[in-house]
């Protein structure tokens, strides 16, 4: 075990798997010569070479478009959207190629295609680089979605990733990429993509979240401890999603709290929302309650507090769960 930031775990886990697996590259926008906007790439071209670590133009759709190619020849290349919002353009390729290809030729050709992303606010960054977009991803049939919370989750969900024979988004909270630390396993590591975790205990009521969310209520619940017990389930990956561990955790507390960046609407803690109001209706003691972006384009830098999830709304969602 070594001590890493969750952006190191990120750089380590494609170090591995590149040398593990002649197949794999990297490809995107400064991810060779500059190592990544964030250093997510850094040392691969050095190690591993131009032809393994690709610069490419500024161009979303053509980088998708090319890994797309680059699967039909035996490839599993690993693109980078340099920010969150940048990938819209790629969103063409995703949904009219990249999640079809398995159905459209009957199963004959599988699709090892990874796309990882920086998203998320809260480290006052210009408009576009800072949105929420992992519901466009989970809505896109034969499209798998995952975010860490965790340096070792970080390595492992996107060595899953990359050894999965369908596409997946890995999405990483830039947030935390240099304040969420921690223990990462040397050498090969692999988290199951469909496993959530239990990162808190809890008997009152199940605060569920995912990426930077995580240790944000992971603090809402230590602010609770004098007035409730709080579970919190980092979900880890929302496609395949966990419903036997969010049922077992709500089942025990009777109670969910669902925190998101993202705008409310159609959000997906709406389908968190909905899984428990269809299979959980007997154990829940009070609505299931939503702490979410709002419904605005992500506020310049100068308000973006306000826009986020705090503790202080987390909080105040439990307390009004719990008076119910």
């Amino acid at each position: 075990m070594s001590e890493r930031f969750l952006v190191e775990a990120v750089n380590d886990a494609l170090h591995v798997e590149l040398e593990r697996d002649p197949t794999v590259l990297v490809m995107g926008e400064d991810v060779g010569r500059l190592g990544g906007v964030f250093r997510a790439t850094a040392g691969l071209r050095e190690r591993f070479g131009a032809d393994r670590c690709v610069d490419t133009p500024l161009a979303e759709a053509g980088i998708l478009g090319t890994a797309v190619g680059l699967c039909m020849a035996g490839w599993r290349p690993v693109c980078e959207m340099q920010y969150d919002a940048f990938s819209y353009p790629a969103l063409d390729q995703l949904i009219n190629h990249v999640g079809r290809y398995r159905w459209r030729t009957r199963g004959k050709m599988s699709f090892p295609l990874v796309i990882r992303m920086p998203y998320g606010g809260g480290v006052r960054a210009p408009e576009l680089h800072d949105d929420s977009p992992e519901t466009y991803y989970v809505h896109t049939p034969g499209v798998k979605v995952a975010i860490p919370s965790t340096p070792a989750d970080a390595k492992g969900l996107l060595a899953a990733a990359i050894r999965d024979p369908d596409p997946v988004v890995i999405f990483e909270p830039k947030l935390i990429y240099r304040t969420a630390r921690g223990e990462v396993p040397e050498g090969e590591h692999v988290v199951p993509l469909g496993e959530a975790r239990v990162a808190r205990e809890g008997s009152d009521v199940t605060l569920v979240a995912y990426g930077a969310m995580v240790p944000l209520a992971e603090r809402a619940a230590e602010a609770l401890e004098d007035e409730a017990s709080c579970e919190v389930l980092d979900l880890r990956s929302l496609k395949p999603l966990d419903e036997d561990s969010l049922l077992a955790s709500v089942g025990k507390t009777g109670r969910a709290v669902v925190v998101q960046e993202a705008p409310r609407v159609c959000g997906f803690a709406a389908e968190v929302a909905a899984v428990l109001a269809e299979k959980a209706i007997f154990d829940l003691r009070g609505p299931v309650l939503r702490v979410t972006g709002y419904d605005v384009p992500y506020p310049y830098w100068q308000i973006e507090d306000a826009y986020m999830p705090s503790v202080e709304r987390v909080r105040d969602a439990v307390r009004r769960l719990l008076s119910i």
